[in-house]
């Protein structure tokens, strides 16, 4: 099993309109074999001292994923080119974190 932390990084004010596309994505992409799990997550508003500023123009997806193959699969699916093309104007960049269990 692995884990993915996918931080997008969007453009100034596009998360609402952002959020639209990808809640609708989410279906298809929990439908996919080897797909455990799929969200999307905002910061917290919270006030901790542990955190740091909250980041109203990013969305951290946390996925779960039975095997690299799934997640390779599922980033060369056509549902994934569809929404990439359908946000790429409301993202400024995204970088992913492939964890695995500790053992």
């Amino acid at each position: 099993m692995i884990y993915v932390i996918a931080t997008i990084q969007l453009h100034p004010g596009k998360r609402p309109e952002f959020l639209k596309a990808f809640h609708a994505l989410v279906p298809q992409v929990v439908a996919e074999k080897g797909c455990l799990s799929y969200e999307p997550t905002v910061d917290a508003d919270v006030d901790m001292s542990v955190v740091g500023e909250r980041r109203d123009d990013v969305v951290t997806v946390v996925e779960k994923w039975e095997s690299i193959d799934a997640l390779q699969d599922h980033l060369m699916a056509p549902h994934m080119m569809e929404y990439r093309a359908q946000v790429k104007d409301l993202v400024a960049g995204v970088s992913l974190r492939i964890l695995e269990p500790a053992k």
